[in-house]
Parts: structure tokens; C-alpha cells; sequence
């Protein structure tokens, strides 16, 4: 069967009537409607709201009564939904969460507390999707946003977790008025379309604040665009070291937060079970996201003492050892993440050597990335990744060279470049796998056939 249906003619009547038909006649699995849904669209990356609000009118969704997050920023978005997401439920709340990209599962991006959307679930919200959009061409995530709001609305959680997926303004979970709009930190990374300083980036970031509702700032390092951005909706902006701030003393630390956060403090607190020191500033802006919605999520200490040392995120410094070699698993795909895993890699270590398996996607800052990590290996792997986004391996590895990265293979293949990894390291060493989730995806799935559970 082929996996791409032509999209509905504008104004076809008959004819988009029976375009209908085989498509839901024809879309059995979950992978023929990923298929189909990659093809619908023009463009894979189409920025605005315009066509999933028109499509949530004819499908009469309506915004369900629980509180609702937002969570936007270049880096710490998926550590942030984690933390939100384990504090509240440890809390007792049933939590729904959408995010983004997956790793190896699409279910993953859709999950009622901490459990992944069935196939089932998502192709009865495609099918409602496909019913409703009326000869529209949806984008592959904007059906993956609508299928979230869909399969929340008939969920009842006690309350929703969205993390952007590119940008705020004009993405498609900004759809969603937030009770509590978090942004997380400000980096340059997809320059193409969200601008090519922290300035302009802030401002499409900022676009998820709302009138009258909390806006978090969660990094000390505020383009004045943010605060602009509130100031003109009207947003309560509150930001780490003025509105709220954290203290570390050796392996506990202690948060407090001013008038707008309920004067509270919380002290004694365990470090986060995620990697790196910025986790501290990523769990403080959690923080200040729940004092925020206390009056209608109390959260107490307990809570959030558990939520700090039971969270757990897969693809971020994740570890797991095999034949005596240890392996790394860190997205790291723009040069401020990068740098993040630089400072990890150079703490005190018992590792020989460290090689790195590299992989990024064409349109990256692929100079940035290499820059903040190239003196952090002792040997370079470099990794041809799938898609229209990457480019050949070859080109790759030239833009990495010229970067001053000494290149000691390439690989066609994440798996081909594991396998290349594998014969270099010795019982001691550390392997390091990084520069996107496709790469990351590809090492787990490596390690997995070798009988390695990666959690």
C-alpha cells in the first residue's frame, strides 16, 4: 500500500468525498497515518494558527476547565515537563502532557499520567481530524497538537502540560490560552524562522503569555524582549532572581518566592535527579509554575521532594553500560545545550577515553555545536541521520572539520556509527552520543538490540 493519499481538492466536493473515504478505508495502522499525515502538507514546517483553529471550530472542541501550562525556550523544555509533570503526581493529580519530538515511540509525545496514548486512541483522533479539516492541509505536528487536545478533552486530567514545539507565537499548542506560560531560557537555535538574535527569538517565545495570567522567566540571562512582551499583553511576568530565586548548599537546596508566588518558601530540598547544575535553575521555574496555580493545585513539600528525586528523562545525559564501556545519551542540538554538555563531560571521571558519536541535522548551528564540544573527545564518530532536514555525511563531516573537529570515521548510519564506536572503545571508556534526538534515537535503539534495557 502506498503511504501517500493526494490531499482533497479545494472546492472537489465529490471528489474530496471520496478522498475521504480511502483515506479512512486505507489508513489501518498508526504507521499509515504518520505516513500519510508526513505527505498532507506542502511544507513539513508551517508556522500559524490559522488552519488548527479553524479545524478546532468545526470540530467544536472546547478548552477544558483544568489549569493549563505552557512551557516554551530553547533549552530545559522537556526537563521542565518532567518536573512538572513528576511533582504533580506525586501530588496526586492526574497529569496530561504533550510534547515533543518523540524518541523511539510517537505515542510517547501523548501521555495521561505518565502513561503513553494507545494507537487506538490516536487513530480515533486522526479520524475525527481527517473528518474535520474540510480540505485543509494539516502539518504533521499540527495533527499531532489537534490529536492532544482531542484525546484531553475526553481524558478529564486534573490538569495539561504543553511544551512548545518550535518558537510560542505561532505554534500550534498556542492555540490554548495558558493559565501559566513558563519560558524556560533563550538561545539561538532555529534561526530560519524564529530570527537570528536572542532578541527577536524572546519575542516568538514571549507569544505564549496572556493577559492577566502568570508568565514564568526561568534563567537569569532575560532578553528585554520578554519583558516587553508581558508589559504589552498585560502577562504577570515573574523571573529567576527577582520574582523568585534558589540557594544550593552542598547536595540540598532551598527556594523562595515573593508576593506573587505566596511568599513561600521550601528548604531542605534534594537535588534533582536530572543531570547538570542548570536543572537547579529548570526545577526553580517549576516552582514558580505551581505557586502559581497553588490556589487551585496545592503542592506541598513532600510532593515536591519526591517529584525532585523521582524524575527521570530519557535522552538527556542518560547513561547505561555495556562490555565495560560506558554510554552517554545526550540530545545536545544547538550550541547552548552543547555547552551544557561540555561542563558535564568535564567533571572528575574514571574514563580512559571518551569518543564521541556525533549526528545534526543540516539546518543546526552544526559550527556552534562543535565548537562548544570539541575539546571534550578524544576521537569523533560522525553520523549521516534519515529525513529531508540532514544532510549527507560527507558534508557533515566537512562542516565539522573545518570547525577543528579531528573527524576519525563516518558512518552512513547511526547504527553503523555505534558499531564503528564499539570497535574503538576499550573496557574503561566512554562513549558519547549527541546532536539530536534522531541521532540519541538511533543509539537506543543500537543498544536495545544488544539486550541493553535503556529506561
Amino acid at each position: 500500500m502506498s503511504s501517500y493519499l493526494p490531499p482533497p481538492v479545494a472546492g472537489g466536493g465529490d471528489e474530496n468525498a471520496a478522498l475521504l473515504t480511502i483515506s479512512i478505508n486505507m489508513l489501518a495502522t498508526l504507521s499509515d497515518w504518520l505516513s500519510w499525515q508526513e505527505n498532507l502538507h506542502p511544507n513539513p514546517i508551517d508556522l500559524g494558527l490559522t488552519r488548527l483553529n479553524e479545524t478546532l471550530l468545526r470540530l467544536e472542541w472546547r478548552r477544558p476547565a483544568c489549569p493549563i501550562i505552557t512551557v516554551a525556550g530553547t533549552n530545559g523544555k522537556g526537563s521542565s515537563v518532567a518536573l512538572l509533570t513528576r511533582i504533580l503526581q506525586e501530588a496526586g493529580y492526574r497529569v496530561a502532557t504533550f510534547t515533543s519530538p518523540h524518541l523511539l515511540r510517537y505515542n510517547e509525545r501523548i501521555c495521561i499520567g505518565e502513561v503513553e496514548i494507545s494507537d487506538a486512541s490516536l487513530i480515533a483522533a486522526f479520524e475525527r481530524i481527517d473528518a474535520a479539516r474540510a480540505g485543509t492541509t494539516l502539518t504533521f505536528f499540527e495533527f499531532n497538537a489537534l490529536a492532544a487536545l482531542l484525546v484531553f478533552e475526553t481524558a478529564c486530567p486534573d490538569v495539561i502540560v504543553l511544551e512548545v514545539g518550535l518558537g510560542g507565537r505561532l505554534d500550534a499548542v498556542n492555540a490554548v490560552d495558558c493559565d501559566v506560560a513558563l519560558v524556560t531560557s533563550i538561545a539561538l537555535d532555529h534561526c530560519d524562522w524564529l530570527g537570528s538574535d536572542v532578541e527577536v527569538i524572546g519575542r516568538e517565545k514571549a507569544g505564549i503569555f496572556r493577559a492577566g495570567r502568570a508568565a514564568i522567566f526561568g534563567s537569569r540571562d532575560m532578553p528585554a524582549s520578554i519583558a516587553a512582551v508581558a508589559s504589552e499583553v498585560g502577562a504577570d511576568l515573574r523571573r529567576l532572581g527577582q520574582d523568585f530565586e534558589y540557594r544550593r548548599v552542598g547536595d540540598v537546596w532551598s527556594w523562595s518566592g515573593g508576593p506573587g508566588l505566596d511568599n513561600r518558601r521550601c528548604d531542605d530540598l534534594s537535588l534533582p535527579a536530572l543531570v547538570g547544575d542548570v536543572q537547579l535553575d529548570n526545577a526553580s521555574a517549576v516552582l514558580a509554575v505551581l505557586m502559581s496555580l497553588s490556589a487551585r493545585l496545592p503542592v506541598d513539600d513532600a510532593a515536591i521532594r519526591r517529584g525532585l528525586s523521582t524524575v527521570s528523562l530519557r535522552g538527556r545525559f542518560q547513561t547505561a553500560t555495556l562490555n565495560g564501556v560506558q554510554w552517554i545519551l545526550d540530545v545536545a542540538h544547538n550550541p547552548a545545550a552543547a555547552q551544557t554538555l561540555a561542563s558535564q563531560l568535564a567533571l572528575p571521571s574514571d574514563a580512559r577515553r571518551t569518543i564521541a558519536v556525533c549526528g545534526i541535522l543540516g539546518d543546526k548551528d552544526v559550527e556552534g555545536v562543535a565548537t562548544a564540544v570539541r575539546g571534550s573527545f578524544d576521537q569523533w564518530i560522525v553520523a549521516g541521520l534519515p529525513g529531508p532536514r540532514a544532510v549527507p555525511v560527507d558534508a557533515l563531516a566537512q562542516r565539522l572539520g573545518v570547525a577543528g573537529v579531528p573527524v576519525a570515521g563516518i558512518a552512513e548510519t547511526i547504527s553503523a556509527a555505534c558499531d564503528t564506536a564499539a570497535e574503538l572503545a576499550q573496557s574503561g571508556d566512554r562513549i558519547v552520543v549527541f546532536g539530536s534526538f534522531l541521532t540519541v534515537a538511533g543509539a537506543m535503539e543500537w543498544l536495545e538490540s544488544r539486550g541493553l534495557s535503556i529506561s
